[in-house]
């Protein structure tokens, strides 16, 4: 147990994929884990095995972190003993099809612009006055190469993911003179759900996706959030960048014959 130990962590999108990796990442440095997310079921099971995994406390929430006032009023009724965040992990995200944008489903692009982007407002601007306040914090936002390079097909995701390395550099920029950081943790591909989802289900043609390519496994990402949480207080760990050996960006990667 070391810098971690005690500190109290909230990780948004929590049910699975990186969000589920990371929660139990703390849980294991003895930190105090709040995990919130949609699906109820999955958070039940979470808590149990982040208990056993090490945590010196777990609290689960539902959350949608789309509604602005669910956000605001989960965030305001946290018990007294959670409501001093020190680690916020904004993680809920998603992508919606692989289309032209011209042919594209424009609920497909609410639902991205409103997890990705506005929902990651949401909680940031419920959360960060807090740490302000407290002289204390660290907000870690969840990326991706996706973010600076765009890919066919992708537009709007490629977009919400440009939009959170933005906000996550104006945040930094707007928090200088207080002592909470600010990270985004850009990864490129990583074999969760995501592909699913992004096919509403096909997991045929997800498979097909990480075929022949060793694809990162979300405890990759959890050990790089880990680690930038638990620099001395002193230090920001801007931006980490990671991809598979078999990747090189968005739109490069070396498939195995």
């Amino acid at each position: 147990m070391g810098y971690l130990s005690g500190k109290t962590v909230l990780v948004t999108g929590a049910s699975s994929g990186i969000g589920r990796a990371t929660a139990l990442a703390f849980a294991r440095e003895g930190a105090r884990v709040a995990v919130c997310a949609r699906r109820e079921e999955r958070l039940k099971e979470l808590a149990s095995e982040l208990s056993q995994a090490g945590a010196s406390a777990v609290h689960t929430f539902i959350l949608d972190v789309r509604n602005r006032v669910s956000v605001e009023q989960a965030i305001a009724a946290l018990p007294g003993e959670w409501a001093a965040i020190d680690v916020l992990v904004n993680n809920a995200g998603l992508s919606r099809g692989l289309t032209k944008v011209y042919e594209d489903d424009h609920e497909n692009w609410e639902e991205m612009i409103d997890t990705n982007v506005k929902g990651l407002l949401y909680v940031t601007r419920a959360v960060v006055p807090g740490m302000v306040e407290r002289g204390r914090g660290h907000v870690i936002n969840m990326g991706s190469t996706a973010g600076y390079i765009t890919y066919a097909n992708g537009a709007v995701y490629c977009g919400t993911k440009a939009a959170e390395k933005a906000i996550s550099e104006g945040l930094k920029i707007d928090l200088m003179g207080t002592p909470v950081r600010v990270t985004s943790i850009d990864p490129g591909m990583v074999e969760t759900e995501f592909s699913e989802i992004r096919f509403r289900g096909d997991k045929e043609r997800a498979e097909k996706v990480y075929q022949n390519i060793t694809p990162l496994q979300p405890q990759d990402i959890a050990d790089a959030i880990v680690w930038a949480a638990s620099r001395p207080a002193h230090v920001n760990i801007h931006t980490v960048v990671m991809t598979t050996i078999d990747q090189a960006n968005s739109v490069v990667f070396h498939r195995h014959s």
